[in-house]
């Protein structure tokens, strides 16, 4: 039995709800559950003093400057050479057998797990290179790992850019770079916005490759770190939700704020 084309297309629509519906009631269920664990437990003290008694006193003032520390390395490096071979790949070479290994690459790194990061890691910046657990380390190793989501959202958004923003370029005589740096790059901004505002997140909440890079020492810890620690040796549930739910904050934050710049230098642009 055949069934009616409108009346099956009815039923795909109403299963493609049905699915996005449900995807966002988990994603609010988590989110909320987090937040109404964890915000009672946030306030200035939480906010501006370090942990003490591993974790079950103070607050966690040296967990968010460790964060930002290693997030802010990890994109000065991953991103501009992401975002620079994102523009070797889709302006200046055609397909051929270079190119197919480059993406390769980068489809292959992207589904490596996040422990074996952080073996390379340790094994690499920590012992060979003798950065020891630091910082630099879990930046370094974090590069790695988010460069592969640079290099693919920055190309699918340069490619969107319609050829003839560049034909209409050359034709007033700017050359390639020109063409680059003042027509397509401000036009794929918000797309390759999107995938280091993605990588940003992955930084922040990220754990396994961190605790073997950049340690798991009381005042150095990341947020992530700090979170699994409390909540898997059950120090304190209540700093960990506290923890956890200023994660979601931080990370919402850095979203909404990296998105109010980049509209506000596309409007420039136009």
């Amino acid at each position: 039995m055949r069934l009616n084309p409108r009346t099956g297309e009815k039923i795909a629509k109403a299963f493609i709800w049905t699915a996005a519906l449900f995807v966002l009631a988990v994603l609010a269920f988590i989110i909320i559950y987090i937040l109404v664990k964890g915000l009672a437990s946030i306030n200035w003290r939480f906010l501006t003093e370090v942990p003490r008694n591993m974790g079950r006193e103070g607050g966690i003032a040296s967990t968010i400057t460790s964060t930002l520390l290693v997030t802010a390395v990890a994109i000065i490096i991953a991103a501009p050479f992401g975002i620079g071979t994102a523009f070797y790949l889709a302006e200046y070479t055609r397909e051929n057998i270079v190119n197919k290994i480059i993406r390769f690459s980068a489809e292959s790194l992207a589904g490596i797990p996040s422990i074996v990061y952080g073996l390379f890691g340790f094994s690499f910046f920590v012992m060979y290179l003798n950065l020891g657990w630091s910082v630099l380390s879990g930046g370094l190793t974090l590069a790695f790992m988010i460069l592969p989501t640079i290099i693919r959202t920055s190309e699918e958004a340069i490619r969107t850019v319609p050829q003839s923003y560049r034909e209409t370029s050359f034709s007033l005589g700017g050359t390639k770079w020109q063409t680059i740096s003042k027509v397509v790059f401000p036009s794929a901004l918000p797309g390759i916005s999107n995938g280091i505002i993605l990588s940003v997140g992955r930084c922040v909440a990220e754990t396994a490759a961190v605790i073997l890079t950049a340690g798991s020492a009381l005042r150095t810890r990341t947020m992530a770190v700090h979170f699994y620690i409390l909540a898997r040796e059950g120090i304190s549930m209540e700093n960990a939700y506290g923890t956890a739910a200023l994660l979601i904050i931080l990370i919402f934050f850095i979203n909404v704020v990296a998105n109010m710049a980049v509209n506000r230098f596309v409007a420039k642009n136009r």
